[in-house]
């Protein structure tokens, strides 16, 4: 689960070594005019699956988020997979944030589901409901249930989860990655308290989205 940050994250590798070599040997035989349009979709490439190490907030209560982008939602709903009240927030991921996943707590997975779906635009509410996704349930050593979910969107057709029931999760692990656009639902326990408005900006591992009542 734990890796050392080779700020291009390992799922890019193959990606970002093809686009580069398409680019090269096009380069080399045909001339920058005709490689340039390779050399944009390579540094795309690479930008896309750039993974920086994040500092991490150590307060017990905090909720981190689990994923770069902007917050899309905050509301009271219930929670689809433990059927329970809950506080949901969502993070927004466009095709230029990281794209690598953190848990957002400390804790135990004490569930996990993959549902194959759809793929419409993430930024729609039935996406959480509709699309490919799959969810987590993590159980802090407090007590608390947080279900985090991976969902896919319009151009992501791909969601990588490594941690499975009974793996023991510190929060901004890295624990999964989504390619290409997409969202991640986190649904707390209604006593949580969110710190975040629809529209803020938010940095997976770093970014405080809640706290735990």
């Amino acid at each position: 689960m734990h890796y050392p940050h080779p700020i291009i994250a390992r799922e890019g590798w193959a990606y970002a070594a093809l686009a580069t070599v398409i680019a090269v040997l096009v380069t080399l035989y045909a001339g920058w005019i005709w490689s340039l349009p390779l050399w944009l979709i390579a540094v795309f490439v690479i930008q896309f699956f750039r993974d920086p190490p994040r500092h991490i907030p150590d307060e017990a209560d905090a909720v981190l988020s689990a994923a770069d982008g902007r917050v899309l939602l905050v509301e009271r709903c219930t929670d689809p997979y433990l059927e329970r009240e809950a506080l949901k927030l969502s993070v927004f991921m466009n095709v230029f944030n990281v794209h690598s996943n953190r848990s957002p707590v400390d804790g135990e997975v004490k569930g996990a589901w993959y549902h194959p779906g759809s793929f419409v635009n993430a930024a729609l509410s039935k996406a959480s409901l509709e699309n490919e996704r799959n969810a987590l349930w993590i159980r802090t050593a407090g007590g608390a249930d947080v279900t985090c979910v991976q969902v896919a969107g319009l151009i992501a057709r791909r969601i990588l989860c490594y941690a499975q029931t009974g793996a023991k999760l510190a929060r901004g692990q890295r624990y999964g990655f989504i390619r290409f656009g997409s969202r991640v639902d986190i649904y707390l326990p209604p006593s949580a308290v969110p710190l975040v408005a629809v529209g803020d900006k938010v940095y997976a591992a770093s970014s405080v989205l809640a706290r735990l009542g």
